[in-house]
């Protein structure tokens, strides 16, 4: 920040010019700081001054950017963003009756496996309530106003707290409908009669050998249907209409209840973990180290139920 004061006279100017940029008018901005036009024209001709370089043009219509406008709007408007995020939610917290935890966690993985212990989960931390910042499909970086989340991370990343939450174990399941209709999947096969779920953001050839000549699409005489939310796949799995690709760490509970089983004995072990992570960019709330050792005592239980079940074949 100290670098970024000696670059422009203000910070105010770099939000005047966001509102600018994204209003695509002077007045409007105007407006939105309650201040005249002229007084938003200054604050970005400052800002050009100092930035060196024209950020607007200025046209009959309105305003348009400038490539070195579009630039900065680029990085500024994602920032303000942010920040006005991160703002909010310190505002949540503080207004909530009681202290508020963010967890950023997949949808699928809240639905399928977190959603029916949350009677638990309010009986072990009736002090806190919970804000869910949910995902759909691959889970990747991690938003500033959380908390709590579960993600893949490399075992040195210095930058998060973190606890082992399960491996990633991954195997074909389906419900025991569809296996008593259409029998057991043939990884030497062509899948002929079988419907494959797929999550459009995972590409088959991750795993094509261990998957064998089934996953090879352009042979295949399976059926293909590709989603981008992992939650509407395992609900049509459960729903018996098809084949999906299974993580333990979101089906270990239907897979325990029978609601799901595995499509065939396949087993892949990544030697990745799951893993509940916490940033280290400010102090640990004790409230949230206990939610995540909560969280992971819950799936061991689970995870030692279906040892037998996931051993590799």
């Amino acid at each position: 920040m100290a670098q970024l004061s000696r670059l422009i006279p203000s910070a105010r100017g770099l939000l005047v010019f966001e509102a600018a940029a994204r209003t695509g008018s002077f007045t409007a901005a105007a407006a939105e700081f309650n201040v005249s036009q002229p007084s938003i024209s200054r604050s970005v001709a400052e800002l050009e001054a100092a930035v060196g370089a024209r950020l607007f043009e200025r046209r009959a219509r309105g305003l348009a950017l400038t490539a070195d406008g579009s630039d900065l709007f680029a990085v500024v408007g994602e920032a303000v963003g942010r920040i006005a995020d991160a703002v909010q939610a310190i505002r949540q917290r503080q207004n909530a009756t009681k202290p508020v935890v963010t967890l950023s966690m997949s949808s699928s993985f809240v639905a399928h496996w977190l959603l029916p212990r949350l009677g638990e989960f309010h009986a072990a931390f009736p002090e806190i309530d919970i804000r869910f910042d949910l995902i759909p499909g691959v889970l990747r970086g991690i938003p500033d106003n959380v908390d709590l989340a579960t993600r893949i991370i490399e075992d040195d990343d210095p930058r998060y707290h973190r606890w082992f939450f399960a491996p990633e174990i991954i195997f074909p399941v389906c419900s025991p409908a569809y296996l008593k209709a259409r029998g057991r999947l043939d990884h030497a096969g062509d899948g002929s009669g079988h419907v494959f779920l797929w999550l459009t953001d995972y590409a088959m050839p991750k795993w094509a050998r261990e998957w064998g000549n089934v996953a090879r699409r352009s042979s295949s005489k399976g059926v293909w249907h590709e989603f981008t939310d992992y939650s509407v796949i395992l609900q049509a799995a459960l729903n018996g209409e098809g084949i999906a690709v299974g993580w333990v760490s979101v089906v270990s509970s239907a897979l325990l209840k029978g609601t799901l089983i595995p499509a065939s004995d396949l087993v892949i072990r990544t030697g990745q973990h799951h893993s509940l992570i916490a940033p280290r960019s400010r102090p640990l709330n004790p409230m949230v180290e206990g939610v995540a050792l909560w969280l992971r005592a819950q799936i061991a239980g689970e995870l030692a139920a279906l040892d037998e079940a996931l051993r590799p074949r």
